[in-house]
């Protein structure tokens, strides 16, 4: 099959060049194309269009006209390039007919190609001071050079201040190369200050397409034309089905792909040859290290052993390997898993086309190429991210491509259409569509720019929480091993497989964030993003930023309002394979779960665990009486201490076995007036079993305050409720010993107090609250989880001297230890 050089102009044969005939940048475009690429629309998954709309989309709209001035361009541009065509003067619809040329559009029509060129030079050189190469051309995507979303926003500043050029930061998202950004803002009219645009000329203002509401025209030309290119990809046979034994994997340095690798490794032979974007093989192996390592991934010399890293570009043609590497890894490799994506929920279909739609097309060319290979593909439920969508199945059909609005679920559409044409070649291609991947249930590491992950630390900050139907997440170890699983398995390929895990509801994140202290606020979506886009502003996170951002962007808002609305995916095709593989099986991404990462993004300042200042989750009053005296004499002071127990969440217990403590001391020898306190601490068994005082002794329970008297004087009490293998265990429990003295001075009082017997059920027991936002149901469920905590809990310390006095007795070993015979 002929193919066309990446710069070879088209027509013109070249060998070894890109899939598809054309260039990736520049889009079959043409009448005699379009019947073709109506066809390949209307494909298992396309829209509703019918063929004449489609034709509609790719047909030229403006015929020549002999009045246009030579060397003008049409600014509305249909592909990748700037498309030099003459068109009509006239500025009529095909529906409203002509209509009058305001100033605007008067404007508009005094631009050159020149003109364009000269801005997008201007805009070239002030974006390249933002990214890491320092340089970057006018047909550069700015994302792709290495900007962020940071930088988006610097650049549009600075375009405003230097140049004069009033951008949208959503025009940068939506496209970011400078020749598009100049040619949309040429053709917005207007007279810009900028060095070398010449005033004369004319251009032809476009007629507008009748496309259908929701979809952008420019996009869908793009898309239609993408979809062209897998008819230029090669026949395949069927794969040798055994377990590879050299893997391509792309995106390691990734979230998802960084855990896939060391899966492969973990549970199969293989070795793996990972395409790093870097300099030269040092500088990517570097960078695969470190981004292993944020992920709380090992990086050994028995991983490097079997990892080769290849320096290559998903985006450019052919990986941006020469022809003698190509062809020579098409050969070497078994396997081709394709996990790196530009996950941006804010940029345009142009922006994500190169890496989320031609990358996945090269990859399958890659695995047609010599002998046969199966394309394992990470796609997305994105696909299916259109309102009011009725079944999200594994094999039901996706979204109509003109109903989604965002342009990353629009660029994950049109992979996976370009891989079923790559099914029809003959290629075996394994659709994965993992939904949100959450955090590591055990190192807790998670994805900072992670959509999900934003979502949860905004609501563990802000105890907010948007109404939804479901949220279809998984935590990554589970999606990275069942992936891994199908990779390795024959049988497995060529099928789809949604691996989100078991959704969660509404009512299931209300209940177990209440049952962890963290009562949240359902509110209504578009409340919930104006509140939480005030907050953030009012108390800025860097971190969030990016959420920021996604909320106040009408597009993103779009992808969020789907994604929360959106019915459960079901995965039975995925259960099968888990149950018949002996996997872990699926489950719901619970509070149990979610612990370490909640615990991780408490600690990098994204989210916020119940804390001391919060309002109590669970309290219940404590009265002890007793008497004290000086140190070294008998206590003989009436001293009565009045508590309140309190917990901010079970977190707090689980954790740390600590209760907070508020309250006041009333003792003659100290103040007429009772000390407050001012912080206080209750520690339940804080040693863990392990006794004082060779096994006499178990501390069950351990007291610290610090109190202030009237006079501002401070004092700190110690406290402890020890275990002895006594019969008397009911005042065990109920005797402190104390010890009080000035801060920073030894102790001057000791004495007891003691649990008055009449009081103890009264108060700690029949005396709990809990936290009036929670329903009775939960209430109760509060309190006897805390009753059943406590209890086994002092119910271990009480039975730990016993258990020794009991090995003690027992003790039956034949040779006596050096320590016994001290003893």
């Amino acid at each position: 099959m002929g193919e066309v050089s990446a710069d070879a102009p088209a027509g013109e044969p070249s060998a070894g060049t890109p899939v598809g005939g054309v260039s990736a940048d520049e889009p079959v475009t043409g009448a005699e194309d379009g019947q073709h690429l109506a066809a390949v629309s209307i494909e298992r998954g396309g829209g509703p269009l019918g063929v004449a709309d489609l034709l509609a989309l790719v047909r030229p709209t403006a015929t020549a006209s002999p009045t246009a001035s030579p060397g003008t361009v049409d600014v509305h541009e249909t592909g990748d390039a700037t498309t030099e065509e003459a068109g009509p003067e006239e500025t009529g619809t095909a529906e409203t007919g002509p209509q009058e040329a305001g100033p605007e559009h008067a404007a508009a029509e005094n631009v050159t190609a020149d003109d364009v060129t000269a801005l997008a030079e201007a805009i070239s050189a002030v974006a390249a001071r933002f990214l890491p190469g320092g340089s970057m051309g006018p047909d550069t995507d700015f994302f792709d050079a290495g900007g962020t979303s940071v930088d988006a926003v610097e650049l549009v500043a600075a375009l405003a201040r230097e140049l004069g050029v009033e951008v949208g930061l959503d025009d940068v998202f939506a496209d970011a190369r400078p020749r598009r950004i100049a040619a949309r803002r040429l053709s917005a009219g207007g007279t810009l200050p900028v060095p070398g645009l010449s005033p004369a000329g004319t251009a032809p203002v476009p007629t507008a397409r009748a496309v259908p509401a929701g979809a952008a025209a420019e996009d869908l030309d793009l898309i239609l034309a993408d979809l062209a290119r897998a008819d230029a990809l090669p026949w395949a046979g069927p794969p040798e089905p055994v377990a590879p034994r050299r893997i391509l994997l792309t995106g390691a340095t990734g979230f998802l792909g960084g855990h896939m690798l060391l899966d492969l490794l973990r549970h199969s032979d293989a070795h793996v040859v990972c395409l790093v974007r870097a300099a030269d093989e040092e500088e990517g192996t570097k960078r695969l290290g470190a981004a292993l390592s944020s992920y709380a991934l090992p990086w050994s010399s028995e991983i490097r052993r079997r990892v080769t890293v290849l320096t290559g570009d998903i985006r450019q043609p052919r990986l941006g390997l020469p022809d003698e590497r190509w062809n020579a890894l098409a050969q070497e490799v078994d396997s081709v898993v394709g996990v790196a994506a530009a996950v941006d929920f804010l940029r345009g279909y142009p922006s994500l086309r190169q890496s989320n739609v031609i990358g996945p097309l090269t990859l399958a060319e890659l695995a047609a190429t010599g002998r046969p290979k199966p394309l394992h593909h990470v796609s997305s439920v994105a696909v299916f991210n259109e309102l009011g969508i009725a079944s999200m199945g594994e094999d039901d059909p996706v979204a109509h491509i003109d109903r989604l609005v965002a342009g990353y679920d629009k660029s994950k559409w049109a992979a996976e259409a370009v891989l079923r044409r790559a099914r029809d070649h003959g290629l075996v291609v394994t659709m994965l569509r993992p939904g949100g991947i959450a955090g590591h249930t055990r190192t807790g590491a998670y994805n900072p720019q992670d959509l999900s992950s934003g979502l949860t630390s905004a609501i563990a900050r802000f105890r907010r929480v948007p109404a939804f139907s479901c949220l279809n997440s998984a935590p990554v170890d589970w999606v990275s091993r069942v992936a891994v699983g199908v990779v390795l398995e024959p049988g497995a390929w060529g099928y789809n497989y949604h691996l989100t895990g078991r959704p969660n509801t509404l009512p299931d994140l209300v209940r177990e964030m209440s049952l962890g202290g963290m009562a949240v606020r359902v509110q209504d979506w578009e409340e919930w993003r104006a509140d939480t886009v005030a907050r953030l502003k009012a108390e800025p996170v860097p971190e969030l930023d990016f959420l920021a951002r996604v909320l106040e962007s009408p597009t993103a808002v779009k992808l969020c309002e789907a994604t929360l609305r959106g019915p459960e995916c079901t995965s039975e095709r995925t259960d099968a394979f888990v149950a018949a593989r002996n996997l872990p099986p699926a489950a719901r991404y619970d509070a149990r779960a979610q612990l370490k990462t909640f615990e991780k993004l408490a600690r990098d300042g994204l989210g916020r665990l119940p804390e001391r200042n919060d309002p109590p989750y669970l309290w219940f009053p404590e009265t002890m009486e007793g008497a004290l005296g000086p140190v070294g004499a008998l206590p003989g002071t009436p001293c009565t201490l009045r508590l309140t127990l309190s917990i901010a969440s079970m977190y707090q217990l689980q954790r740390e076995r600590r209760i907070d403590i508020g309250g006041e001391l009333s003792c003659a020898l100290l103040h007429p007036e009772p000390l407050v306190v001012e912080r206080g601490d209750l520690w339940v068994r804080p040693q863990g079993g392990i006794p004082e005082e060779h096994g006499l002794r178990h501390t069950l329970l351990r007291y610290r305050l610090r109190l202030r008297d009237r006079d501002g004087r401070v004092w700190w009490l110690e406290g402890r409720k020890h275990a002895r293998a006594r019969r008397d265990l009911w005042r065990q429990t109920r005797t402190l010993t104390v010890a009080l003295g000035r801060e920073g001075e030894p102790a001057c009082l000791e004495g007891q107090v003691v649990v008055p017997g009449d009081s103890y059920v009264r108060e700690q027991i029949d005396g709990i609250r809990v936290d009036p936002r929670l329903s009775g149901q939960e209430k109760r469920a509060a309190k006897l989880t805390w009753l059943a905590w406590f209890g086994m809990e002092v119910g271990r310390g009480l039975l730990g001297p016993f258990a020794r006095v009991g090995a003690d007795l027992l003790d039956l070993r034949r040779t006596p230890t050096p320590t016994e015979h001290d003893r």
